[in-house]
């Protein structure tokens, strides 16, 4: 009897059995309320497109807002066709790390517009270029082929085939390790019409064009390539460039010129998605 006593007693100990005991006992100090749970992380934003044109046309990018501060995009094609593997194995270089390295060290966000076939070629650059936060990967076609007729001589693309040309170069970027490449794509050359706005209209890209041409391509000069660039240039510029050596050996010392003079004069430079997101409305 004794020994149920005493167990009868240390059950009263316990908070949930003090009651029942008739034990009096101060009163406890109220539990904090559970946290609340964690918010879920948030999903990353799409990144800002432009709505289609009329009769659902892929819808054509050439400069940002000329309104909304002194901002501009430098671009620079990333040229490799499908055919030239074998000039690439014999020594020539499609690619141009000194440029890349330029932008890095001036702290200069850019948009690279690069080929499918240039991503197989150079995996590793394309990796590190995906990767860095200053950079954005656009696409620019896997094959390089011309989307029109009569483009500057480039082999061309059978209408039939563009939108899984375009597809092919966004499949050559993730096996190289990029990802997150954007949803913009530069016609090779420039060359667009209607027929092929229409063909790629369910692939859901803007077409990223420009307003200013640097004049890089097989130049020989880097201060006239730089002049024509700092004389175009306006609020919401595009600027096109090229990141091959090979068919623009001039364009990284025309940017060492281009950037100071550019920041001099209180331009900022700024990715096509962000003057994508400001003509949004998405600043």
């Amino acid at each position: 009897m004794i020994t149920l006593v005493r167990r009868a007693t240390a059950l009263c100990v316990l908070g949930a059995a003090l009651a029942a005991c008739g034990t009096s006992e101060s009163p406890r100090a109220p539990r904090p309320a559970p946290s609340a749970p964690s918010a879920a992380p948030s999903k990353p934003s799409r990144p800002p497109t432009l709505a289609p044109g009329p009769a659902g046309l892929t819808p054509v990018f050439e400069h940002g807002s000329r309104t909304a501060g002194k901002t501009v995009a430098l671009t620079f094609d990333a040229d490799m066709t499908a055919d030239q593997g074998p000039r690439a194995a014999s020594g020539e270089r499609f690619d141009n790390p000194g440029l890349i390295a330029t932008l890095r060290r001036l702290g200069v966000p850019a948009t690279v517009f690069m080929t499918g076939r240039w991503a197989e070629e150079y995996p590793d650059a394309a990796r590190s270029i995906g990767r860095d936060p200053r950079f954005e990967i656009a696409n620019h076609s896997y094959s390089h082929y011309a989307y029109t007729d009569d483009c500057y001589g480039l082999p061309t693309v059978s209408r039939d085939r563009m939108r899984a040309d375009l597809e092919r170069a966004y499949t050559s970027f993730r096996k190289a390790g990029v990802r997150g490449a954007m949803p913009y794509f530069r016609f090779p050359g420039g060359c667009y019409d209607e027929a092929a706005r229409r063909e790629l209209t369910a692939a859901g890209v803007t077409a990223v064009q420009w307003d200013v041409v640097s004049g890089d391509a097989f130049a020989t000069d880097a201060d006239a390539v730089a002049r024509q660039v700092l004389d175009g240039v306006r609020p919401g510029s595009v600027v096109v460039m090229h990141c091959t050596r090979s068919a623009a050996p001039v364009t990284e010392r025309a940017v060492r010129t281009i950037v100071p003079e550019l920041r001099e004069r209180g331009y900022r430079f700024v990715k096509v998605s962000e003057l994508i997101g400001t003509a949004n409305g998405r600043a």
